[in-house]
């Protein structure tokens, strides 16, 4: 059974170290990050895929950033659909010096 966050809404400047600091500050647990990036420029498309080791780590992980404020929008968290098919995701480009934190909700 997959435990998959999906992290939508994200400024093009977030990287997978962005994310993995922010739970690491909020005590919560990841098996893994995948930020989504355009194959062909490595920018991102705005949205994450956050793996959890159990359904009440992905649950919490939705509790805290599902609305949660980072610049001028409001991150959407939600357990991920399974894809429907096609093309995997393109690799992550290096990361930014600017890694801001959502405030909390």
């Amino acid at each position: 059974m997959s435990f998959t966050v999906f992290l939508g809404n994200l400024p093009t400047w977030v990287t997978k170290d962005d994310i993995k600091s922010w739970l690491t500050s909020e005590n919560l647990v990841a098996d893994d990050v995948k930020v989504i990036r355009n194959p062909e420029t490595q920018e991102s498309k705005g949205f994450a895929f956050i793996e959890s080791p159990n359904q009440e780590e992905m649950n919490a992980i939705i509790r805290r950033f599902d609305r949660a404020p980072l610049e001028d929008r409001l991150l959407r968290a939600n357990p991920a659909q399974p894809p429907k098919s096609g093309k995997g995701a393109g690799k992550s480009a290096p990361p930014t010096e600017r890694a801001k934190r959502p405030a909390a909700a």
